[in-house]
């Protein structure tokens, strides 16, 4: 039988706790802290974890290697956060599991009483986030766009979340009124300078948490396939030698932004390099795998959520 999704959460929860103390070695104060639970949990989720025997000589549960993944991965890179779920063998390339672990962050984040800021990208992982955060009246938040929300076609991005994310929270909210792209160079210079523009830059520019999603830059690249850039857009910055893109922000395989192509007249808020605020991505895929790498590489992100098929594709690279 399948056990409820709480009590699922439950021996998640303890699994990691389990991990944390008998493999890591970390005291229950520090898990307390790092799970952001009183020492009382933290202390129950470890006699947990040895009751329903997740852990003997080591830990029986699926979590164990992903957290080890993940310990690896924020070694490697130097990351300030990173997540590793496991993956679904029947659907090596869903968003659920990385979706969920997105939510638990935005609600850590949103739970806090000192006002904060959160910097969105676009993507179905983040929008599949947001769809998990529960309700929770926060009017003193402010949540910021960090892409321009109108698609060539003039219509709303169907993957803008800014506005859904303060309907959940009561957060004042600050979208990108631009189109995706400018028809010049010339043009994006005049249309970012405005002062309403101007605004939402400085917002986002103090963010405490940005979370974005990652595009690969292949024939079935998401600006494109979403139809932001058209397919001789997208041709040009591969031979240009982008290999990943953020926010749609283009970058090649050592992370650095390319010059020229739809960067040139790209509206959305550049990525800070290297990322100073906690900027964590969501991705997961074979085919995002050079993307991800080339962030890491070049600190575009110091933070990833992704899942195990992803992380040990990333590592072995």
């Amino acid at each position: 039988m399948v056990a409820p999704d709480n009590e699922k959460s439950r021996l998640d929860d303890a699994a990691r706790a389990g991990w944390l103390y008998f493999i890591a070695g970390h005291t229950q104060d520090e898990i307390a802290r790092m799970l952001q639970v009183s020492r009382a949990s933290a202390q129950r989720l470890v006699s947990l974890c040895l009751a329903e025997r997740l852990i003997t000589f080591r830990l029986e549960h699926p979590i164990a290697a992903c957290m080890e993944l993940a310990s690896r991965l924020k070694a490697r890179f130097d990351l300030v956060h990173c997540e590793v779920v496991p993956t679904d063998p029947s659907a090596p390339l869903s968003t659920a599991g990385i979706a969920e672990r997105c939510a638990n962050l935005l609600e850590t984040t949103l739970r806090s009483e000192t006002p904060v800021i959160v910097a969105l990208g676009t993507g179905r992982a983040v929008r599949a986030a947001v769809e998990r955060v529960s309700p929770i009246e926060r009017p003193d938040h402010q949540i910021v766009s960090l892409v321009g929300n109108i698609s060539a076609d003039g219509s709303a991005s169907f993957y803008d979340t800014v506005g859904r994310l303060a309907d959940r929270t009561g957060a004042r909210h600050y979208p990108m009124p631009l189109p995706f792209l400018m028809s010049s160079e010339d043009e994006r210079n005049r249309m970012v300078r405005i002062e309403p523009i101007a605004k939402v830059k400085a917002v986002a520019a103090k963010a405490d948490l940005r979370l974005i999603g990652i595009g690969q830059m292949d024939q079935k690249a998401q600006v494109h396939v979403d139809g932001f850039v058209t397919r001789e857009e997208l041709l040009e910055m591969m031979r240009l030698g982008a290999v990943g893109e953020v926010t749609g922000w283009a970058y090649d395989v050592k992370g650095r932004i390319i010059k020229g192509g739809t960067n040139k007249r790209l509206t959305s808020i550049p990525p800070q390099i290297p990322a100073e605020s906690t900027t964590i991505a969501a991705a997961v895929g074979a085919a995002k795998v050079p993307a991800i790498k080339a962030a890491l590489i070049g600190r575009v992100i110091n933070g990833l959520i992704t899942d195990e098929a992803t992380a040990r594709a990333v590592l072995e690279r």
